[in-house]
């Protein structure tokens, strides 16, 4: 690592490499193109980075576990009946109206599209939407801002359609964020909705949720670029892809399971004591 070479950088570029292994002897002279073909060999790609973080909930595998289950329509050691469905739920937040100061210029030949750097703010939504794992529909909504009645519109907006109205049981999977979290949200939507099962993640662990993937696609065909001329505007796009993606969506192929969720914890608890040794 750089830090441990006195080098004042956070990540080595190749060249700044080069140069370093050099400096300490380490080979009397080299080119770029041999270190490269050095580093490649052993999978070493120095000039990049990732986050990472230990799950730190204490039930972790207990509650990734009946969520991985879900996804395989069983719950509690039992299979899914035909009338139960499950559900992902989350707010994709701040979703500002970006109107640039002067007008987007599309591709030419040898040139992308070309988006103005200055803009004005024209506000922002949140998108709460709503992710039938199964069944692969989606629902959602725009709301000035996100909170338990915000998402508990986005629970109707669902809830008072076939087939969830009259399901067995419909189980949602949410995050651990305000407008849904622990037992007294779990209360609430049960007092308004006795067939709803609120299951939430483990902490830091939104990757468990489908709808971050839905999320991920809305992001990257639908606010990228983000040039709206109005909150009006953002919101037509949200709710017309919305509908357009519905046509034609698919069930995600999810493949993570309980035994890759036992590896990958069993991978972690070793890492931690090798650091804490």
């Amino acid at each position: 690592m750089p830090a441990r070479c006195g080098v004042p950088l956070a990540r080595w570029s190749l060249a700044e490499l080069r140069q370093e292994v050099i400096a300490l002897g380490l080979v009397a002279q080299i080119s770029g193109a041999t270190l490269w073909r050095w580093l490649s060999q052993d999978a070493l790609r120095p000039w990049r980075h990732r986050s990472w973080i230990f799950p730190r909930d204490l039930d972790f595998a207990a509650k990734a576990g009946r969520i991985l289950d879900l996804y395989e329509r069983r719950w509690e050691g039992a299979p899914l009946g035909p009338r139960e469905y499950v559900l992902c739920a989350d707010e994709k937040t701040s979703i500002q109206a970006r109107r640039r100061r002067h007008p987007t210029r599309p591709p030419t030949a040898g040139r992308p599209m070309a988006v103005e750097h200055e803009y004005t703010r024209c506000g922002a939504w949140a998108y709460l939407a709503a992710w039938d794992v199964h069944r692969a529909k989606v629902f959602g909504r725009c709301e000035r801002r996100t909170g338990s009645a915000p998402f508990e519109r986005l629970v109707a907006q669902v809830m008072r359609q076939e087939p969830y109205r009259s399901a067995r049981r419909v189980f949602w999977i949410v995050d651990n964020s305000s407008a849904h979290r622990g037992q007294k949200a779990i209360a609430r939507l049960r007092a308004k909705w006795p067939h709803l099962v609120l299951v939430h993640t483990p902490i830091h662990a939104s990757w468990l949720n489908q709808i971050e993937i839905y999320f991920s696609i809305v992001q990257r065909k639908v606010l990228t670029p983000n040039d709206f001329v109005s909150l009006t505007a953002v919101r037509e796009r949200l709710l017309c892809f919305q509908e357009r993606y519905a046509h034609a969506a698919k069930p995600f192929q999810w493949t993570f399971t309980r035994r890759d969720l036992a590896a990958l914890l069993a991978k972690l608890a070793r890492n931690s004591r090798r650091i804490a040794a």
